[in-house]
């Protein structure tokens, strides 16, 4: 059965640094894509970034913009997002998702992604 658990979140303020895990359990993110998706009150999930199965490859959402960088450590099966010089606008739930059939072209939909953790909350203030 495949789990996904994300931690890391909380308050911090602008400018600040994060770094989010996401333990992945059930399967290995070197078969499966992971991604990163956000989520702000009253908006729809936002692609953040994904780390694809069979090259390893990570690819970035364009608001991104060198401030993100998603990374793996295989012997934890974990995946993490290192969010720096954070900005009110980055708030939101942040969750990880992952699918082993994906295509390329459907990386970005969060809709195609079978499986999902509970979320971790990054709260962003001035």
């Amino acid at each position: 059965q495949v789990h996904l658990e994300e931690s890391g979140g909380g308050a911090v303020q602008v400018g600040d640094s994060l770094r989010l895990s996401c333990a992945v359990s059930g399967v290995t993110s070197r078969t499966t894509t992971v991604a990163w998706f956000r989520q702000a009150p009253g908006k729809e999930r936002d692609f953040v970034g994904a780390l694809w199965r069979s090259t390893g490859k990570i690819y970035y959402g364009d608001f991104v913009k060198g401030r993100f960088t998603i990374s793996r450590d295989n012997d934890k099966n974990t995946v993490y997002l290192q969010m720096n010089n954070l900005k009110f606008e980055d708030t939101a739930v942040y969750y990880c998702a992952a699918d082993a059939h994906l295509i390329m072209s459907s990386m970005t939909m969060a809709r195609q992604y079978d499986y999902w953790g509970q979320g971790t909350q990054v709260t962003v203030s001035s």
